[in-house]
């Protein structure tokens, strides 16, 4: 295909701008269409850049970088160009002469131009900078433990499973080293990226993420904060649980009334579903005997029992799944993510697959997103549109499709538990809630909040680390291990606050939403108990998702859950889910002390 310069574009834009009284419908789509194909070009670039930037990551290497910080540039140039805002906002004008499908897409320009306005040029120019600079510091830095590298796999092993306090300190406290090094970048990524979503009349860089959900920051901190409420009893009692329990297992006396940071099984306390192994149902020592491209094979098998097409040979020739060979001269991002090149036929995943239950239930998750792309990459779904319905959409169907592979008459049929085997029930509610219920005061909580101060209140460079961990005590009633001063910036070690900024409540929000959507499927499609669902080779359920999946951005994502489900998001479905681990809870607790408030100021 003959690539169009931007110069042509521009004078298109131009051109049909002169012309659009006569037919808007026609001269918006003639734009629109040109519009598209160089953003379809300009996308790809970006990600065939980013994607070399975090496969092969050398240290003292700047060539990626540059690459990156250049293609970034170029799409930045392109979407975000006064021309382009001004074509946009003028065929909107005339919204009501426009095709509900024309408006998404123009106002899907505002938005894309929103990061990117080349009225401040400079500025955009040297925020990319800054990211692409920020993101090889992220993933390049060498973790040491007793003077050897490690990377954050072993030191999530080891969390997992050691239970010697010192060790489990100094891994702990490694795997924070690489914020000293990212503050600065941070600071400068907080001020570049609120004047350049300012410049286009948004109030901060939080506002405008938000925006994409047809949402106020008030209204979605307000949504995130009942989603708090109506969990947090839950929470208080396995918060409660997990302290004597923890207190027990490491030897102590004295049970902490908040939770050291480095007692949990995982870095930031999101997830402390590995304190929990149910008796029978060990997948680890199953998983050990398998071959990593097993599990991402298996994972395939699944979408295809449903009805969906095997996926392409491309993604096996592209795909970076597994860890980087041992003496290799090159680190890769371990953290996993699925990828879609060309807003086309070119997906792809990263990971760093071993054979255990978390990249078991990870290879399903980021295998939803690959199928989510390949739904909705029709000829009915414009480019522009090929996207979730919202953000969290595509982590809902991930999350939900790792939560199915997880259950027991699941992993029966495909021969990891034996068929029949009775295992505690209790226990296994137990286990899925140290998952999904501990992880959404993280979420909606800590990181939504810490990104709303950091972007909306323009939060101090030498305040970071005091209010990231008055955050975590509030929302997680966790503490670190040892004093965090301000040379530290514990928030950046996560990789989102670098470079998926102000949108992790998509999380959040994915969790409510695939409890609403399997709770569906289970009572109304396979009429099954939700606590022991199998989804394998349901074409039922295949034909339930391929509607909702094949959709795109093509709709208004409340409607869509409406549709699907009968109900506006709720926590309830999640809630009756765990409804019988609630007694047995305060009967564990029965003469224990809570430390988290019965009623929380938020």
């Amino acid at each position: 295909m003959r690539k169009i310069p931007t110069a042509a574009v521009l004078l298109t834009a131009t051109a049909l701008l002169a012309s659009c009284a006569k037919n808007p419908e026609k001269e918006a789509q003639a734009y629109v269409d040109t519009y598209t194909r160089e953003v379809q070009k300009l996308s790809l670039e970006v990600s065939e850049a980013e994607w070399a930037s975090n496969t092969h990551i050398v240290e003292g290497d700047t060539t990626n970088a540059h690459r990156s910080k250049a293609a970034k540039e170029a799409y930045a140039v392109f979407t975000g160009n006064a021309e382009n805002i001004a074509t946009a906002r003028k065929f909107l004008e005339k919204r009501d002469k426009l095709s509900p499908l024309l408006v998404r897409q123009l106002e899907l320009i505002l938005y894309e131009a929103g990061s990117n306005p080349q009225t401040v040029a400079d500025i955009v120019k040297r925020r990319i900078k800054v990211e692409t600079e920020q993101v090889e510091k992220l993933y390049g830095f060498d973790f040491k433990l007793d003077g050897k590298s490690v990377s954050t796999n072993d030191i999530d092993e080891l969390l997992r499973s050691d239970l010697h306090l010192d060790k489990r300190l100094a891994a702990w406290e490694e795997s924070k080293e690489v914020g000293k090094n990212l503050k600065d970048g941070l600071a400068e990524m907080q001020t570049l990226r609120n004047q350049t979503v300012q410049a286009l009349g948004y109030k901060d860089y939080f506002d405008y993420q938000v925006s994409d959900y047809g949402m106020t920051s008030a209204e979605l901190r307000d949504q995130m904060k009942t989603v708090l409420r109506d969990i947090w009893p839950l929470y208080r009692e396995l918060h409660t649980w997990a302290r004597y329990e923890l207190a027990q297992r490491y030897g102590q006396k004295e049970v902490p009334d908040m939770i050291p940071a480095h007692w949990l099984p995982n870095r930031w306390g999101q997830d402390w579903s590995p304190l929990v192994t149910v008796a029978g149902l060990d997948l680890d020592s199953k998983l050990k005997e398998k071959q990593p491209e097993w599990l991402v094979k298996q994972a395939e098998s699944f979408y295809v029992s449903l009805g969906f097409d095997s996926l392409p040979q491309t993604f096996w020739d592209k795909s970076d799944l597994y860890p980087v060979p041992e003496g290799a001269n090159y680190k890769k991002n371990n953290h996993a993510s699925a990828w879609h090149f060309d807003l086309d036929k070119d997906v792809r995943s990263l990971m760093s697959v071993i054979p255990n239950a978390d990249w078991y239930e990870t290879t399903h998750h980021e295998l939803g997103h690959i199928y989510y792309y390949m739904s909705y990459s029709t000829p009915e779904v414009p480019i522009l549109l090929r996207r979730g319905a919202n953000r969290a959409f595509h982590e809902a169907i991930g999350s939900m499709m790792g939560l199915a592979a997880m259950q027991q008459p699941f992993i029966e049929g495909i021969g990891l538990f034996p068929e029949g085997q009775q295992t505690d029930q209790i226990q296994t509610l137990l286990k899925e809630s140290l998952n999904y219920i501990i992880f959404l005061p993280w979420s909606a909580g800590v990181m939504t909040e810490f990104e709303y101060s950091l972007y909306a209140e323009n939060l101090p460079k030498d305040q970071y680390n005091a209010k990231w961990w008055e955050l975590v005590q509030k929302y997680q009633g966790i503490v670190p291990p040892s004093p965090r001063g301000e040379e530290y910036c514990d928030a950046a070690t996560k990789t989102h606050i670098n470079d998926d900024a102000a949108q992790y409540y998509d999380y959040a929000i994915s969790y409510v939403l695939l409890m609403q959507l399997h709770d569906h499927i289970a009572r109304n499609v396979l009429h099954q108990d939700p606590h022991a669902t199998n989804y394998y080779g349901s074409k039922e359920v295949g034909t339930f998702l391929k509607p909702i999946l094949a959709a795109g951005g093509t709709r208004d994502w409340r409607e869509l859950t409406r549709e699907a489900t009968g109900a506006d998001l709720s926590a309830q479905p999640m809630l009756r889910y765990f409804e019988p681990l609630t007694a047995y809870l305060q009967q564990q607790n029965q003469g224990r002390t809570y430390t988290l408030p019965e009623n929380p100021a938020f």
